[in-house]
């Protein structure tokens, strides 16, 4: 990864569950598309769930932010149920033409704020790669001008998304919490 940072935007939303009782290791296992669909449309086209050749679990999104389509392959560096941090190297394809590269870092947490709930926290950093450098080069475009664009967009977008996504984490929470008969 490269420290050309071109957005870096973090969200959290209060949830009414216990935090023992919150998995987002296992909400992102089992997301299903249309659910993801509901957390940003029109912008979120389609998710999957998988592992990489190696076993580390992979949640593949397919997503418009700004004006990119992006398709994101997330290899989990931490994959437990009160964090989880994902990393991309994700296909760019810019609506003007071409495609390009970036790294994204997706960190989900959640920390407890009461007995009876916590915190959701969805945190998002988008680095430049060599490849993207060239590409906005060949484009006429700075790095601080994709940045500013860039931070706007995931700003946006990652505000839109943390409350639906919180409000799946509790749902899946509170669907534990009544199968071990707590509710």
């Amino acid at each position: 990864m490269t420290d050309w940072i071109l957005s870096e935007s973090s969200y959290s939303y209060e949830i009414d569950v216990p935090i023992d009782q919150v998995d987002i290791a296992d909400c992102l296992a089992h997301l299903r598309n249309a659910e993801f669909q509901r957390w940003c449309p029109p912008y979120h086209i389609a998710c999957g769930f998988t592992h990489t050749d190696e076993g580390q679990p992979m949640s593949i999104n397919v997503e418009t932010i700004g004006k990119s389509l992006l398709m994101q392959q997330y290899v989990a560096e931490v994959f437990k149920s009160r964090l989880c941090r994902m990393v991309s190297v994700s296909d760019v394809f810019p609506f003007s033409g071409g495609r390009t590269h970036t790294v994204v870092t997706w960190t989900l947490a959640v920390e407890p704020i009461s007995i009876g709930g916590c915190r959701f926290v969805n945190s998002v950093t988008a680095n430049a790669t060599e490849a993207f450098l060239d590409f906005i080069t060949q484009h006429g475009q700075t790095l601080a001008d994709a940045a500013t664009a860039r931070q706007q967009a995931f700003s946006d977008h990652n505000r839109r998304e943390t409350p639906r996504y919180a409000a799946s984490i509790a749902s899946a929470a509170r669907a534990r919490q009544t199968a071990a008969g707590l509710i």
